[in-house]
């Protein structure tokens, strides 16, 4: 592979143009099919279970033509009395003016006695409006009436809140927040390098590649149409990710001038070495995404699929793009104190005062493994105790605001009418041998008689008679594990000559939920056995997955545990700008195991192959660890500290959802990249000595040798396949063609 790569970079050098020309064009290809083409959607797509076969039928044998076309809001209305007097005056009003609002279908009178929408205790009544037909504008503007409406209401003396949507907010992809987590990157990177030059290059290369990456997802929606969180996925990770693999590859390139190698020499060698690095660490993060699709669940398939194609696309880009912009830039990527005095065979990696910090750090480390060890760990796994008090659900009641009239609304009824008036559990009764009419009473009794459920409506036969709905409302609330065990109990308990399916939206969020919680637990043991044979190809060592794998998950229950204490309890809140308090939406833990994995080994990769590569030339296994930590750690911090940035500026975004994730990804990749690569991995090989790098003998013959570490670049011969590698001379050209 390394032979291969070397022979790519000397290529990108030398066709720079030709190559930056072909990114131009796809870059405007892809723009011009996602403007005219993109389709976002707010649907999500989701598998088949019990709950969602049984709304199908509901749907098509229940549901009247053209219903399904309608949206509904609910106006909540709170007074002493609301059923006498000016309150009740000011109900039929607001009733009046609400069927006056354009597109509305139909207009619930809560005080009618034919079909009341009062509460027990006479104080809060709801008044259902629903709309039809209504485009994006619509109904944004008859969500705004409906409040105008609530507004009017207040001013008459009422409590008034709006429950429900017809309007969805669009997502912002990029907002302030995530603009300044790119600027504190660039700063990063400039310091990192001390050269504005390599800064300018490794983000322009990142950027480019985010663009491709995201108009690439665009464009794909032509097709089918993408969740509205699916792109700001590819933005977040491809960004990350982009700047991550330029920078590994231009600090070797940087090495390698300080080594004494011509430009395009160094080239070549740098995506030799360390472009090799990217290819893996690159393709585990994409196999980890694309491993998504095994759960079975169409909106994480989607959102994996998507962040995959825009980790293929950053590595791409710094494989063809940036050696180019290297060549070009020379030995402008140095400090300017660096550029014209040329030291060949020097092995500076860095500035003297950040490698003697990383060399006192590697050699404590080694020197007091168990000192490091121990105190980490702990501290790793009291990060993850919150992630035991871990609640998920697939929408939360009320909305995700709780600061929101709809979350007031939603309390208001909940209050008045009981906690399980919003979340009936829709029964459908089929016939299995049995006359639909005569079992349904057994079916009402038997439904009514169960502990949880509040009330129990009369049955509804189809039009069709082919079926019939019994709605049950339960006596508690949506989250509450009593409704979930009433939902249980309705399934276990039967009649003869009937089939029971339960279903409605309560029903259904279960069921997600239920399947999403097995699905990620699959999904980690199909990731663990990922990264152990992946890490065995890479490594040629039998401990070193392990170890690596223990501490991704020590990582990944720190970047959980400490989002669980964010958003679901509610910590930090002065900070945090999206809404906190609700469970974690139940498809982020699978996503952030996908996405974390992928950026640990990418850590992993870089600081532990250094190690491997300096064992391999002979070192003593303590002094082989202190040497590839003191060659790689800076970057991998550096590293790190741009992902911070960049999932640090989603973290503190609007959308929860993305919050969530954001976060979990900023604290694992904080604990993944400084306490499990830089204290635990060194401490545990120390510890192991050179048993770290055992490989039983059979298994050694029959892996392959992918050549990781570019030992192929150090044989005699060039392995372009022309002259020998050179270095440099003072007289050289490419000694000269920089300047200042």
């Amino acid at each position: 592979m390394a032979r291969l790569l070397f022979r790519l970079g000397a290529f990108s050098a030398r066709h720079r143009r030709l190559l930056l020309v072909v990114w131009l064009v796809v870059l405007v290809g892809l723009g011009a099919v996602a403007a005219t083409s993109a389709q976002l959607t707010d649907e999500e797509g989701l598998p088949e279970t019990e709950s969602g076969r049984a709304l199908d039928i509901v749907d098509e044998r229940f549901t009247a033509p053209g219903a399904d076309d309608t949206s509904e809001l609910q106006l909540v209305l709170v007074a002493d009395d609301i059923s006498t007097g000016d309150a009740a005056a000011a109900v039929e009003s607001l009733v009046a003016q609400a069927r006056a609002l354009p597109s509305v279908a139909t207009v619930g009178d809560p005080l009618d006695p034919s079909a009341p929408a009062v509460s027990p205790d006479l104080t809060t009544a709801i008044v259902p409006i629903a709309f039809s037909g209504l485009s994006d504008a619509e109904a944004e503007e008859a969500q705004h009436a409906v409040e105008a409406l609530a507004a009017s209401a207040r001013s008459a003396g009422l409590t008034a809140e709006v429950g429900g949507s017809v309007f969805v907010e669009p997502v912002e992809l990029v907002g302030p927040t995530e603009a300044v987590g790119a600027a504190i990157a660039f700063l990063v990177l400039l310091l990192t390098y001390g050269s504005l030059v390599a800064a300018g290059a490794n983000m322009l290369v990142a950027l480019l590649g985010v663009l491709v990456g995201t108009l690439g997802v665009f464009a794909f929606s032509a097709a089918a149409p993408i969740g509205s969180i699916t792109p700001i996925l590819a933005i977040m990770l491809g960004l990350a990710v982009g700047i991550d693999y330029g920078l590994f590859v231009l600090a070797r390139f940087r090495s390698e001038l300080r080594e004494g190698r011509a430009v395009d020499d160094a080239v070549s060698h740098a995506v030799g070495t360390a472009g090799t690095s990217v290819v893996f660490a690159g393709s585990t993060v994409v196999i980890a995404l694309v491993g998504l699709s095994v759960v079975g669940i169409p909106t994480v398939t989607e959102m994996g699929l998507a962040a995959a194609f825009a980790v293929l696309v950053a590595v791409l880009v710094a494989l063809t793009l940036l050696p180019g912009l290297m060549s070009w830039a020379g030995r402008r990527v140095l400090p300017r104190s660096e550029r014209n005095a040329p030291l060949p065979g020097a092995t500076t990696t860095s500035s003297p005062a950040r490698r003697g910090l990383l060399e006192r750090w590697g050699h404590g480390v080694v020197r007091r493994p168990l000192l490091a060890l121990v105190p980490t760990v702990v501290l790793l796994v009291v990060l993850a105790v919150p992630v035991l008090s871990l609640q998920t659900a697939l929408k939360t009641p009320g909305g995700s605001d709780p600061a929101s009239t709809e979350r007031a609304a939603y309390d208001l009824v909940a209050e008045a009418f009981g906690p399980g008036a919003q979340s009936p559990l829709v029964v459908l009764v089929e016939p299995d041998g049995a006359d639909l009419a005569t079992a349904l009473p057994q079916v009402e009794t038997m439904l009514a008689g169960l502990d949880g459920a509040a009330s129990v409506a009369d049955a509804q036969t189809a039009p069709d008679g082919s079926a019939a709905i019994v709605t049950v409302v339960p006596a508690t609330g949506p989250l509450d594990p009593a409704t979930e065990d009433l939902v249980a109990a309705i399934r276990a308990t039967g009649v003869d000559g009937v089939q029971l399916s339960v279903t409605g939206t309560t029903a259904f969020g279960l069921d997600i939920d239920a399947l999403l919680s097995t699905a990620l637990v699959t999904y980690l043991l199909v990731i663990v056995g990922l990264s152990l044979v992946l890490l065995v190809l890479l490594f040629r060592s039998v401990l070193v997955p392990v170890v690596a794998t223990a501490g991704f998950l020590l990582s990944f229950g720190a970047g959980l545990g400490v989002m669980v204490a964010v958003f679901q309890w509610g910590w930090f809140d002065a900070v945090i700008q999206a809404p906190q308090g609700d469970p974690v939406p139940s498809l982020l833990p699978i996503l952030v195991v996908g996405i974390l994995f992928g950026l640990a080994m990418d850590y992993q990769v870089f600081l532990v192959s250094r190690m491997h590569e300096a064992h391999r030339k002979g070192m003593a296994p303590a002094d082989a660890v202190v040497d590839g930590f003191r060659r790689s750690a800076g970057v991998v911090a550096a590293a790190a500290t741009i992902m911070t940035a960049v999932f640090g500026g989603f973290a503190l975004g609007l959308d929860p959802l993305v919050g969530s994730i954001a976060l979990a990804l900023t604290v694992g990749v904080l604990a993944d990249a400084f306490l499990v690569r830089m204290i635990v991995v060194p401490a545990v090989l120390a510890l192991l000595g050179e048993s770290a790098w055992w490989l039983p003998r059979w298994l050694g013959r029959v892996l392959p040798d992918l050549d990781t570490e570019g030992r192929s670049l150090e044989e005699p011969g060039d392995p372009s396949g022309t002259t020998g590698a050179r270095r440099a001379r003072p007289d050289s050209p490419s000694w000269q063609e920089v300047g200042g």
